[in-house]
């Protein structure tokens, strides 16, 4: 039986263009209505983590990329939460942080679940003396922490897999950065896949398949991952015959005037 998997920025709930109202949960319930085997977020807000399941009725694995705050001051979920709905459009993920998540069918069986940051200080410094980043393009890449995490399951067809989730940094004068954190995703992935896993990186790339180095090499023999999508929010695949990806049309996401986030949701099946 084919395997639906489906990724989605879900941007703080927020809209497009944005307003002083979100709907996260009511784009969780929407990416899950039709019951898809496997679904990655990106830019869930924290304090959300715990209804995940409830809303989507699915197993869900969430990891806190960044940490709530007040200006440079830790805080909590809670207290991000009820700084930010006095305007969601307006505060997005400046109080109440966010996080990456991975939601599974029941029929799914977990079997790990493990988390590597892309942009750790040790691998900035690497890759600062490899690509030889300028300072400041050293000082932007530490300003969000970037996470990817990873699932380890037993798909219901008896199948295992190891689907992994990132979300790259956003820095539009050197993408480079998010080439190089899609390179560690993957050796990350490839790391905890076994021997006949299929293997998932999906999530939000933050770089197009036309500018990156990584993309192209991905899908060449050496790694044998599926062809990348247009967009910047991706689903490979290795070790299984996949289609090719497909983004929802905007119908498919729009609440009276306005559409869910500003990102689309893409998805493909593999067999």
């Amino acid at each position: 039986m084919p395997v639906l998997v489906r990724t989605w920025n879900v941007f703080h709930g927020n809209t497009k263009p944005p307003g002083r109202e979100a709907y996260l949960e009511q784009m969780i319930r929407l990416a899950s209505a039709d019951r898809p085997d496997i679904l990655c977020l990106q830019e869930v807000p924290p304090w959300s983590l715990p209804s995940l399941s409830g809303w989507a009725g699915m197993t869900a694995y969430g990891d806190v990329a960044a940490r709530p705050m007040l200006g440079p001051l830790p805080s909590t979920a809670l207290v991000g939460r009820l700084v930010t709905s006095l305007n969601p459009g307006l505060f997005r993920s400046a109080f109440s942080g966010q996080a990456n998540a991975i939601l599974l069918r029941p029929e799914i069986r977990p079997l790990g679940h493990r988390l590597l940051t892309l942009n750790s200080w040790g691998f900035r410094q690497a890759q600062a003396r490899w690509l030889r980043l300028s300072p400041l393009t050293l000082l932007g890449w530490a300003k969000e922490r970037r996470v990817c995490q990873a699932v380890r399951m037993r798909l219901a067809d008896g199948r295992t897999a190891v689907v992994a989730n990132m979300h790259a940094t956003s820095y539009r004068p050197d993408e480079r950065l998010a080439d190089a954190e899609i390179l560690r995703a993957a050796v990350f992935a490839d790391a905890l896949a076994e021997p006949g896993d299929v293997c998932v990186l999906a999530g939000d790339l933050n770089v197009t398949a036309s500018r990156s180095w990584t993309l192209t090499d991905l899908a060449g023999p050496e790694w044998g991952f599926s062809q990348a999508g247009p967009g910047i929010d991706q689903i490979l695949v290795r070790g299984a015959e996949a289609a090719r990806p497909r983004p929802w049309p905007p119908e498919r996401r729009r609440v009276d005037d306005r559409v869910l986030s500003d990102h689309t949701p893409v998805e493909l099946r593999f067999a």
